[in-house]
């Protein structure tokens, strides 16, 4: 069968490769990919927003599968564009990936359906939102209601940081449209982590967990990425945790989701904290997180395609979802001075110690062909470098080694990736 990714990041790379490992699949297409994606799939000049070139370029390339990897096309209806064509299509359509598009909409939907949650108020007026701190119980969360490429969440220490905070995301609009409409949150503390799940509009299947490093800097400090790093599974992420979310969480939300008139087929990636009242979700997103696929997907024994298929078709209670037992570590090479500034069009060197080695990954996030034929940076997040090893230490060791493979002029990286694990 004809395959197309839609996207252009590491995460849409983990996809291909995970791809082109299913028997049933003989040609992949990416639009618009990357240099690392072309390496395992025919890349088009198609952006992830140009729908009806999406939708003709399948009909007319005879694409039997196309899976949306982006949340932007998700939330803004791809998914619809396509089905009205009569393509076979993964991925929500914009009713179900609305669950990632508005956080106010999932919010009231935790509320109503008596989903653990933080406390919260939603605000589409920054003077009500004002008058609210006034009284408000601080550290505070202000989180933009839309889409913010994972940065659209500040947490406020203080009041003064808390108006500033209004006034960033409602009145200046640092993050566009998004933030015509603002949660604020009650805060709160414990350990983050990051639960994939497959569904098919009333199954969910549960993926590894994984652990995400958002901050910049080491340490957790400076400033809210995309996405330094990750590992999986997650050490904090036991089975009474998983007995609790499966119970309370996961059907729960998609059964909620049913009941809305708004079923979900795709993926859920519940992003939760493990407080001292138990686990509570901060945030849903609707498609694979990034980097969680990149430590997620290689660690996955199942066909990928036979998995998304059987969502599309509601047969997914027929999947035995299988992972390895040993772990995955993801550090992430950037270019210096991400999320703010940075130069790009170096030169990426050593791509070719990837080649032949088992249990090793470089995941291309922001990488392009220049027209002399080189591979050179892209954008803020680079490579990701991912391992695995028969544990979470193993295979942090492994993937720091195989940072040491790659240069590029300013690379730069977080040194303390999984960290976590040494505490657990």
């Amino acid at each position: 069968m004809k395959v197309l990714i839609v996207g252009s990041g590491g995460r849409e790379h983990a996809i291909a490769m995970s791809v082109a490992k299913s028997s049933k699949v003989d040609k992949i297409y990416c639009a618009p990919g990357n240099a690392g994606i072309g390496q395992i799939a025919e890349c088009v000049p198609i952006g992830a927003m140009e729908f009806d070139k999406l939708a003709t370029f399948a009909k007319e390339t005879a694409i039997d599968l196309t899976i949306i990897g982006m949340d932007d096309p998700l939330v803004g209806g791809v998914v619809d564009a396509f089905e009205a064509e009569g393509l076979r299509v993964f991925g929500p359509n914009k009713a179900a990936a609305i669950l990632e598009g508005s956080k106010a909409f999932s919010k009231d939907l935790m509320k109503k359906y008596n989903i653990p949650t933080a406390a919260y108020e939603n605000f589409d007026n920054p003077e009500a939102a004002l008058a609210y701190l006034e009284t408000a119980k601080m550290p505070i969360v202000l989180k933009a209601d839309g889409l913010a490429l994972g940065k659209g969440v500040l947490i406020c220490n203080t009041l003064e940081e808390a108006k500033a905070g209004v006034q960033e995301i409602m009145m200046d609009k640092k993050f566009g449209s998004a933030g015509n409409q603002m949660v604020v949150e009650e805060f709160m503390t414990g350990r983050e982590v990051s639960v994939l799940s497959y569904v098919d509009g009333k199954t969910i299947k549960i993926m590894s967990s994984a652990q995400d490093h958002k901050r910049a800097k080491d340490g957790d400090q400076g400033l809210n990425t995309g996405g330094m790093g990750t590992f999986s599974p997650s050490p904090f992420y036991t089975k009474e945790v998983d007995d609790f979310c499966q119970k309370y969480i996961f059907q729960p939300t998609v059964d909620a989701m049913a009941a809305e008139g708004r079923p979900f087929k795709g993926i859920i990636f519940f992003g939760l904290m493990i407080t001292e009242d138990g686990p509570k979700v901060l945030e849903y997103n609707a498609r694979f997180g990034d980097p969680e696929a990149q430590v997620v997907l290689p660690r996955m024994k199942n066909d990928i395609i036979e998995v998304m298929e059987a969502c599309i078709d509601g047969t997914l209670d027929q999947i035995d979802l299988q992972f390895e037992d040993n772990a995955a570590v993801c550090v992430v090479l950037a270019s210096d001075g991400y999320p703010v500034s940075y130069q790009k069009g170096f030169e990426i060197k050593g791509l070719e110690n990837f080649e032949d080695k088992d249990g090793y990954y470089c995941f291309h996030a922001g990488s392009k062909l220049n027209d002399e034929g080189k591979i050179v940076t892209n954008g803020g997040r680079v490579l990701g470098i991912t391992a695995k090893g028969a544990d979470l230490k193993e295979a942090r060791a492994n993937a720091y080694k195989a940072t040491e493979w790659i240069d590029f002029e300013n690379k730069y990286m977080r040194h303390d990736i999984g960290k976590a694990i040494d505490e657990a």
